[in-house]
């Protein structure tokens, strides 16, 4: 009981103080916005859209990369230096500048201590994207796994029938951004993300939940209270909420506020009880195509092509189109969205595909993940002996699960781990990537590696990496030595 007065303290005063910093920015006494790990791909789009609006954006990352640079292309102002003198040039001030920050950002920074101590407001990305919920109906997608995915489907929807603005986690293969904008649009689809409790500032109108399989264990401690913060979000929802069919959440939803499940019925994944209220069945896979029937409470929408013909996408599709149709979008546009759907960068991207090699590179970072991306392999190339590179992301995840990232990563016919990405972590004595099975080998040997490993084997081969760090900056090499 004595948690729960302090949590609702805390928690009244941090609504006090969204709601004054919010009132700021009506009141126009800011004009400059400053993002400390711009870079991040939610603090990107968040800079996007105030550069968008108006505002003079401006922010500090360690180090540059892709999205770094077309933001500078943009306009918009970067530091890669952690020092306060990098602010003076940029000519902010603690009177007209609002700071926004994310927990990859260590609290020792110097530019975050900097700004703290000359009295500058800081808010977490999240409290500031909370802002924006507020605004619009906000149609958020949260959960373990699927979310990108998921959520960038519903956007490509919507944006399809009349017009969206969504804050995506991930760069849209549609689009080329993670922002979509439509000032006429009373809609914003959101990426809810759980880490460090960040979707608790969101006012969802609707949300999907796909999963609570536990994660982030450093934050929560425990799979109990991971579970219990999905639940706390739930209780935020104002319109409705669309959960998974069967997974182990107990919504604490408002009165008047509707619950509908989602599925997929294949024949392989059991639905135990009733039948969700939407689901796919009838699917067909071949000719490089997947084809279901989407169900509804009001009837069948027969014949739904995914435009990203991978398994796990029936499921992530169903969610999707769920939302969208409870939304007013027709069974036209569903099937013309779904078709055109060209995916998320890192999300099961297919690079190379010959007869010889097909590379594929997703941001699976769970064991759960890691599962999914192996099973969709496996039903595409049931044939090809599959090779999988694994760079596991923090000490405290790689400790957490080693049973689970040691168990999936055994069905893999070969395994390479490349060491630890930390980001924000100190290591941790005795957790290394050994600590999961396979071979370690350092990201400058890995594209060698991988080639002479293909190279040596008498039948085709799939190689997939896998990782939320900086393995992705090897991908372009590694697709041009596979298919070279």
């Amino acid at each position: 009981m004595r948690y729960r007065l302090a949590y609702m303290h805390f928690f009244l005063y941090l609504c006090t103080q969204i709601v004054q910093s919010e009132q700021m920015i009506l009141n126009s006494e800011i004009k400059n916005f400053f993002f400390l790990g711009i870079g991040g791909i939610g603090m990107s789009a968040l800079a996007r859209y105030f550069h968008h609006r108006g505002y003079v954006v401006s922010g500090y990352d360690r180090t540059p990369s892709a999205l770094t640079k077309e933001l500078e292309a943009e306009g918009i102002r970067i530091t890669y230096q952690d020092a306060e003198n990098q602010l003076e040039s940029i000519g902010l001030s603690a009177e007209n500048t609002l700071v926004v920050r994310t927990p990859a950002v260590p609290d020792d920074s110097v530019i975050y201590t900097y700004l703290r101590e000359q009295g500058y407001t800081i808010l977490k990305r999240s409290e500031v994207l909370g802002m924006v919920t507020r605004e619009k109906k906000a149609l958020c997608v949260a959960g373990t796994h699927g979310k990108t995915t998921t959520s960038t489907m519903l956007a490509h929807l919507l944006n399809d029938a009349n017009g969206v603005n969504a804050f995506l986690g991930g760069i849209s293969m549609n689009y080329g951004t993670n922002l979509l904008l439509d000032k006429r649009s009373e809609y914003v689809v959101v990426e809810a993300d759980e880490y460090d409790r960040s979707f608790h500032h969101l006012r969802p109108y609707m949300s999907v939940v796909t999963a609570v399989d536990a994660d982030h264990l450093d934050i929560y401690g425990t799979a109990e209270a991971y579970r219990d913060a999905f639940a706390h979000y739930t209780s935020l929802i104002t319109g409705a909420l669309v959960m998974k069919h069967g997974i182990a959440l107990q919504p604490r939803l408002q009165p008047g506020v509707k619950c509908y499940t989602y599925g997929v019925l294949d024949g392989h994944s059991p639905v135990s009880g009733s039948k969700p209220d939407f689901y796919a069945d009838a699917i067909r896979v071949g000719n490089g195509k997947i084809v279901f029937d989407f169900h509804t409470p009001e009837g069948v929408i027969a014949d739904i092509e995914l435009g990203v013909p991978v398994w796990v996408n029936i499921e992530n599709a169903t969610a999707a189109m769920a939302v969208a149709w409870l939304n007013g979008v027709t069974p036209e546009v569903l099937h013309r969205g779904m078709k055109s759907y060209q995916g998320v960068l890192r999300r099961f991207n297919i690079h190379v595909n010959t007869p010889k090699v097909a590379y594929i590179d997703d941001y699976a970072h769970h064991p759960e993940e890691i599962a999914t991306a192996i099973n969709s392999i496996r039903k595409l190339y049931p044939e090809r002996k599959l090779i999988g590179v694994f760079q596991p992301h923090l000490y405290t995840r790689t400790r957490d699960f080693a049973a689970g990232f040691k168990q999936v990563l055994a069905t893999l016919d070969e395994c390479i781990l490349l060491p630890i990405y930390p980001a924000r972590e100190e290591p941790i004595p005795g957790v290394t990537s050994e600590i999961l099975g396979g071979e370690v080998v350092q990201k400058s040997e890995l594209v060698a590696e991988l080639k002479r490993r293909v190279a040596a084997s008498r039948e085709p081969v799939v190689v997939l990496t896998v990782g939320a760090g900086d393995i992705d900056r090897l991908v372009p090499e590694i697709a041009k030595a596979l298919n070279g």
